[in-house]
């Protein structure tokens, strides 16, 4: 299991980021000299019940923020577009505009693969770039599947779906539709 699936897997199983257990730990006075491993084990397994594969990498994330060496929200967000995939800032900055007017509870959540785009502490979306394209992941439960609206597959198991955005042919842009909008606007509404 990779790193960032550690992590996803404790986001699933708990409902909380990797940021938001650093806050805690903090508050538990775990995050003060050297970060000890068992005491952060004891507690995760206690009142999380998370194993110590998944503890060990949470450990990780704690001696990263409190050396001063874990990325911000903002970096692991610049990151995304760098280089090639600069191209897609942009649309994403779009996106964005149009998720942000759904509620005053939206958030983001980078991973370094991708964005999660959430409601409260429920994530309903996400955003992936690579050079060529730009993949916006949905959670619609139920909702069949489309030549637009693809399933997720082994894409990303935190979606249920998948769309994919690619430049058009004149290079402006992309498909950041009425449709689309559409879709992110249902998840967003599911995920309440």
């Amino acid at each position: 299991m990779t790193f960032q699936a550690y992590l996803d897997t404790i986001k699933a199983k708990t409902g909380k980021t990797a940021d938001e257990f650093v806050e805690l730990a903090r508050e538990k006075g775990l995050l003060v000299g050297e970060v000890k491993a068992g005491p952060v084990i004891e507690w995760l397994k206690d009142e999380y019940d998370l194993g110590s594969g998944h503890a060990m990498a949470l450990v990780g994330v704690f001696r990263d923020r409190l050396n001063g060496t874990g990325p911000s929200k903002e970096e692991r967000i610049d990151k995304q577009f760098a280089g090639p995939k600069s191209t897609w800032l942009l649309a994403y900055d779009e996106l964005m505009a149009t998720v942000m007017k759904f509620g005053s509870d939206v958030s983001v959540s980078p991973t370094d693969t991708y964005i999660s785009i959430l409601r409260g502490k429920g994530k309903f979306a996400i955003v992936a770039v690579s050079a060529k394209r730009m993949d916006v992941g949905l959670k619609l439960k139920g909702e069949p599947a489309t030549d637009r609206l693809a399933l997720a597959g082994n894409w990303n198991t935190m979606v249920t779906h998948r769309v994919q955005l690619g430049t058009l042919e004149n290079g402006d842009g992309c498909e950041i539709d009425d449709q689309l909008k559409g879709w992110l606007r249902e998840a967003y509404d599911r995920a309440g």
